[in-house]
Order: structure tokens, then sequence, then C-alpha cells
């Protein structure tokens, strides 16, 4: 319920919210929006997958 009425989605990044089965659901923009969101941000950004898996 909290991320229906988040004011500044693109600043608390509600659109990472992805359903139990890996795929899109709800996102007050739409899901077109979100689509667009997920893979702009993954161009600018890094994972060290071994540190992260072990935080």
């Amino acid at each position: 319920m909290a991320n229906a009425v988040n004011p500044i989605s693109i600043i608390v990044p509600c659109h990472r919210v992805i359903a139990a089965k890996g795929k899109l659901s709800g996102y007050s923009g739409g899901l077109d929006k979100k689509r667009d969101l997920l893979p702009l941000e993954a161009e600018h950004t890094r994972v060290d997958l071994l540190q992260a898996a072990f935080s």
C-alpha cells in the first residue's frame, strides 16, 4: 500500500519491486514506465555479485 501513494517514486525506488514469480506488477506510473526505468538504471549500475551474495 505504501508504494501506491509514494509521491517520489523515482527517488524511493518502488519501481524495482517485482511480483513473487519475477514478473512485473503494479506501478503507479504504469507498467510501460516501469519497463523503461529498469533497464535504464541497469545501464548505470555495477554490482559485485560475489560481495552481494555474502552481505
